[in-house]
């Protein structure tokens, strides 16, 4: 089936080059470090690029482990951006180099994130020691040589708290935005019980607070929420509301192997719908069996207090792949604040 004809149209996605980088954080959901045996050749990766346009994908985010550690990751982005693909590259910003620089303007790179979790001591304690000052500095020279960057910043118990510290911080780099998401339990965070728990009213009020005042656009990402009251104004952009899981419905998640998956944060062999080495991404997106937990949605569906939710219906309990790591079922998910909010006062 052609993708111009399926119900369900492709629009963005997240691909994972590499499994490679000059780190090995405690709470790594991919567990990286080393590149696989395995990974997609060059060419392969420029026959994805090719898939990925042809099926109208239009944007894409290239991860690692670190994208930078792949020699050929410039010529994975100009294949993509040379067919109208946009691409933001998330990085650590360990290693950033004059010649990087000049390769992400060449290949016509939109955006490029860092990722900064903490304040010196608590981002460094998770990566290693410099790794905060390294990020930082990544982030000016990418503004001075004109290229937009932003942060995202993954939400631990001990690092939630230390948000408006962080903050102060960040308010005068030259970013463009700030994500602030939820660190899951998936990977080195599961594998070494790193305690992920946070109070999300706390960092939906601080994102409200601050996002009226910040010199750039600060959200939470989709995996914190849903429906408080501050919702039309936490998503980093004015009016923007959570719709649900878009997993398998308008994104895919593609491994550096060529595993396929709704989202790259489904990170279990459960969630593969198919291999691009065996399989084409159109015949994978159009398999009318693929993606069902989010294609073939109901309300009737959820569980916990996400069961009977007046937003159910839209919400669709939230983020999966979070829900799955710290409850083990899809449609539940233990982060949501609304259920909170609508708690009659005492």
């Amino acid at each position: 089936m052609d993708t111009r004809d399926f119900p369900f149209k492709l629009k963005s996605a997240v691909w994972e080059i590499t499994l490679a980088c000059c780190f090995n954080c405690a709470y790594c959901g991919s567990r990286g470090g080393k590149a696989r045996e395995n990974e997609l050749t060059t060419a392969e990766c420029l026959d994805v690029a090719h898939q990925l346009a042809r099926a109208g994908c239009r944007r894409v985010s290239v991860i690692g482990g670190e994208a930078f550690m792949r020699p050929d990751w410039a010529q994975i982005v100009e294949a993509l951006t040379s067919r109208g693909v946009k691409v933001c590259i998330i990085t650590n910003g360990f290693k950033m180099k004059p010649q990087i620089i000049s390769e992400l303007k060449r290949v016509n790179t939109e955006s490029v994130a860092v990722s900064l979790d903490g304040v010196r001591e608590v981002h460094d304690a998770y990566r290693q020691r410099g790794s905060y000052d390294r990020a930082t500095d990544t982030l000016r020279t990418l503004s001075q040589a004109g290229i937009p960057v932003s942060v995202i910043t993954s939400l631990r118990s001990d690092n939630a708290p230390l948000l408006p510290e962080l903050y102060r911080r960040l308010k005068d780099l030259p970013l463009f935005a700030w994500q602030i998401q939820a660190c899951s339990p998936m990977g080195n965070a599961g594998d070494n019980r790193v305690p992920v728990k946070f109070d999300a009213q706390e960092v939906i009020s601080f994102v409200k607070e601050t996002a009226s005042t910040a010199r750039f656009a600060v959200g939470i990402a989709d995996n914190i929420g849903y429906y408080t009251p501050e919702e039309g104004c936490v998503r980093g952009l004015p009016g923007a509301c959570f719709g649900g899981c878009s997993a398998g419905l308008t994104t895919i998640g593609i491994d550096s192997v060529g595993n396929v998956r709704g989202c790259e944060s489904m990170y279990d062999e459960s969630f593969i719908e198919g291999n691009l080495r065996s399989r084409t991404l159109a015949d994978i997106w159009t398999d009318p069996d693929a993606f069902a937990y989010n294609r073939r949605f109901a309300a009737d569906m959820l569980t916990g207090d996400c069961r009977g939710c007046p937003h159910g219906d839209i919400c669709a309990g939230g983020c999966r792949s979070y829900n799955y790591f710290t409850t083990g079922r899809l449609y539940e998910n233990c982060l949501c604040a609304s259920r909170i909010c609508m708690k009659p006062k005492t």
